[in-house]
């Protein structure tokens, strides 16, 4: 039966449903995913070899998988993601020791590189194809609202379910890992049946093909980065934010136990808040359509971006942890307005033919500079002090602001209603 082409509305609709069915599973992972491993009998330092195992998997395969994906299509790649994705969750629940539990996260690492991207361009693929100069901010933006949602209800929800105890012979830590499995299984069928590429060919002969040009399209997303000033300082973003990003996604539970001076309250604290900030994120994607309306993408971008680092300098003043949380949430609610548009600015800058290898590579650069900034705030903090750590991180993320001028003084250069001319993804 052929495929019938989606307006940009039925497009975001889809694009919603199965964003939100791609990060529920995800959401409910977070309360248990540290618990379980060391519930079953792994130290903390194996827990942490083991999660490595992941990041080192995904800095890998992020490039050639968004390559796979420009090459052979959206749908295989999300189809194959989810189904190695109940590989890895599988693992999961049944590992008992470090070696399994390094091969669950190595799966999972593979589940991630290949779904880092392909949802999203397919989203502007079809809306452009539709209308090429159509704005894809309010969609990606109503996207973070989503998938911040999703995840803060998929963290609630794993909550409550460890809440009710243990079912039968599976611990409480695990029924989480079981309904997660679940609700992917749904997230696979949906994808089968509402993500459509009308211009595709998916026979074997034209897939075999497709994985040729993978090599091919990757060497042209590179060169295309070497042309464009505007998506080489959007790369250098992702790699300032992934070291400042430590401050407040891994130092602000310490920070917590540092104002209490107690760290089972802190934790029993944290887990609730970490659900909050996603919905704060949520609610802060939700607002940014208005700010660009206001002041521009890119404006609005560097904006966010930079109250993201004050409100992280913020959260060292505070000497209780209210004005704690609080700080917190305003950071990820910061974070939330500033992805999306982020993201805008990206797309605008390639077309289909590179587009999930661009954002893969944007994606890519963040995991080893997330590894650095763990690495060197967390060493801050042991020979200074958490809030010299944080303060820290927080300029970082400020330094990253003055990298969006290039593509504020782009749009600025575009008349109204028209685009600046040939995104760069039209450089061979």
């Amino acid at each position: 039966m052929p495929m019938t082409r989606l307006d940009p509305r039925q497009a975001r609709t889809r694009y919603l449903i199965l964003l939100a069915l791609r990060w529920l599973p995800s959401g409910m992972l977070l309360p248990v995913l540290t618990l379980l491993p060391l519930d079953r009998g792994l130290t903390l330092s194996e827990l942490g070899l083991a999660a490595a195992a992941q990041g080192l998997v995904v800095f890998l395969l992020e490039l050639p998988t968004g390559g796979l994906s420009d090459a052979l299509g959206r749908r295989p790649v999300m189809i194959a993601a989810g189904l190695i994705s109940l590989g890895g969750l599988a693992l999961i629940l049944t590992a008992d020791s470090f070696l399994v539990f390094a091969l669950a996260f190595a799966v999972q690492g593979v589940y991630r590189a290949l779904d880092s991207g392909p949802l999203e361009a397919w989203y502007v693929d079809t809306v452009q194809a539709h209308d090429p100069d159509a704005d894809i901010s309010e969609g990606l933006s109503r996207g973070g609202t989503v998938a911040g949602i999703a995840i803060g209800g998929g963290a609630l929800l794993a909550g409550g379910l460890v809440a009710l105890g243990p079912v039968g012979s599976l611990e409480a830590l695990a029924v989480p890992v079981v309904v997660a499995a679940l609700f992917r299984v749904v997230s696979v069928l949906a994808t089968m049946r509402l993500l459509v590429e009308p211009g595709r060919v998916t026979s074997w002969r034209a897939s075999l093909a497709a994985t040729r040009e993978v090599p091919g399209v990757i060497g042209g997303s590179l060169r295309l980065l070497r042309a464009s000033r505007i998506l080489q300082s959007l790369v250098c973003i992702e790699l300032f934010w992934g070291v400042g990003a430590i401050a407040y996604e891994s130092l602000t539970p310490i920070r917590m136990a540092e104002v209490l001076d107690d760290v089972d309250r802190a934790g029993a604290i944290m887990g609730p808040a970490a659900a909050a900030a996603w919905l704060a994120s949520a609610g802060g994607a939700a607002l940014a359509p208005a700010l660009s309306r206001r002041l521009g993408v890119a404006a609005t971008a560097a904006a966010t971006r930079l109250a993201q680092a004050v409100f992280i300098a913020t959260m060292t003043v505070f000497a209780g942890p209210a004005g704690l949380l609080v700080a917190f949430l305003a950071c990820y609610l910061a974070d939330g307005a500033s992805s999306p548009m982020h993201m805008t600015l990206l797309h605008k800058e390639v077309t289909g033919a590179h587009r999930t290898t661009i954002v893969s590579l944007s994606s890519m650069v963040f995991q080893p500079a997330s590894a650095i900034g763990m690495l060197v705030l967390t060493n801050v903090a042991e020979t200074a002090s958490v809030t010299t750590a944080m303060l820290v991180g927080a300029v970082v993320i400020g330094l990253a602001v003055p990298l969006y001028l290039p593509a504020l003084r782009a749009e600025r250069r575009e008349p109204a209603g028209e685009p600046e001319g040939p995104p760069a993804g039209s450089v061979s």
